[in-house]
């Protein structure tokens, strides 16, 4: 069993990281292709109407997973200590969006 999640956590760990190096790569290239970084900040700057759509799609598609899968957690486990883990899972996670979403404003601010 232990085994197990040593292997499940490598497994999170390794996908945490192939994430982080397409970020990276991602803006390397972008930096390179728009002449250079103040180029790419211009870009970025340009189009942030729509990274806001994508990651407003991200959260309605997450919104709905979690959802599907709280249904699926009350009913095998309907009691309220369930009820209230969930809750605290979904008040930080809202907590964490709004905080992520209006740092930009509240620093220009």
């Amino acid at each position: 069993m232990n085994g197990l999640r040593l292997r499940r956590a490598g497994l999170v760990l390794l996908g945490a990281l192939l994430v982080l190096l397409a970020a990276v790569a991602a803006n390397v290239i972008g930096i390179r292709l728009a002449g250079g970084i103040d180029g790419w900040q211009a870009w970025l700057t340009a189009h942030s109407t729509h990274f806001l759509a994508w990651r407003l799609l991200l959260y309605a598609g997450t919104a709905w997973g979690w959802l599907w899968m709280r249904r699926r957690v009350l009913a095998r486990e309907p009691n309220a200590g369930t009820r209230r883990r969930l809750l605290r899972a979904e008040l930080a996670a809202v907590v964490a969006v709004a905080a992520l979403e209006l740092r930009p404003y509240l620093q220009a601010g």
